[in-house]
């Protein structure tokens, strides 16, 4: 079930340093499991005047998300690129990513899906402690290949 960051890559739609995730711990119809290591890392493109806040880690949820309907999605093709409809339900626990010394476990569920729409709801963790969590919908337009 283990999937390293090169099959991530070729899942999703984020290339290059955007492809946040380092690899898949498990999924199951309804969810996904992932791990991080780049917020550490003083190059990642998502830091701001050398800091990665913490509401950051909504993108390596969103990342979780488009991972899973690849996996799930039947075709065997990555996921198209889809668009943040709404984000429900955010707390933060923490302010910053790139001080956490753990890497981030992320966690998605599916409570709905569509055709073209998806809401989950996820979490960001590291060293047992929940660093963010939510709720997304995600739309993928038509002329999305």
């Amino acid at each position: 079930m283990l999937i390293d960051h090169a099959g991530i890559a070729a899942l999703v739609p984020h290339a290059g340093s955007m492809c946040l995730l380092d690899r898949v711990t498990g999924w199951d119809a309804d969810s996904i499991r992932a791990a991080a290591t780049g917020h550490r890392n003083v190059a990642n493109p998502l830091r701001r005047d050398g800091l990665l806040p913490a509401v950051c880690g909504v993108e390596y949820a969103l990342q979780a998300m488009a991972v899973h309907g690849a996996l799930t999605g039947g075709e065997g093709q990555p996921q198209p690129a889809g668009f943040l409809a709404s984000l429900r339900n955010l707390s933060l626990a923490a302010t910053r990513l790139d001080d956490v010394a753990e890497d981030l476990l992320v966690e998605a569920t599916a409570l709905a899906r569509e055709a073209r729409s998806f809401v989950y709801s996820f979490s960001v963790a590291a060293g047992g402690r929940v660093l963010l969590a939510g709720q997304a919908a995600i739309i993928i337009p038509e002329h999305s290949a």
